[in-house]
């Protein structure tokens, strides 16, 4: 698996915030949202395209981590956290699953 740097600006599918990417960008970082695009990491040759929706937060060796799930297909997929993430969502997303 190699990485593919892509650069891209997006309006988020799922609640339309504007997003600047910065090369590793592959979540809205309003609702933390994703799109289902890619097979290796910034390659965008999945043809799924099903939205990702944000399941949980998992943290390892320091780093915070996003887990997505397809609502297409139910692929997982982890990404690590943006700084500029939104921290509210991240709490929603925790405390959904403690319900």
């Amino acid at each position: 698996m190699s990485f593919i740097k892509n650069k891209e600006d997006f309006n988020c599918e799922n609640c339309s915030s504007k997003n600047r990417g910065n090369g590793y960008t592959n979540h809205c970082s309003e609702c933390l949202y994703s799109i289902h695009v890619d097979i290796d990491p910034g390659d965008r040759l999945n043809s799924c395209g099903g939205l990702m929706e944000p399941i949980y937060v998992s943290y390892t060796n320091n780093n915070k981590y996003l887990v997505h799930k397809c609502l297409k297909c139910s692929f997982e997929k982890r990404n690590i956290l943006n700084v500029n993430d939104s921290v509210e969502k991240m709490i929603q997303i925790q405390k959904k699953l403690s319900n």
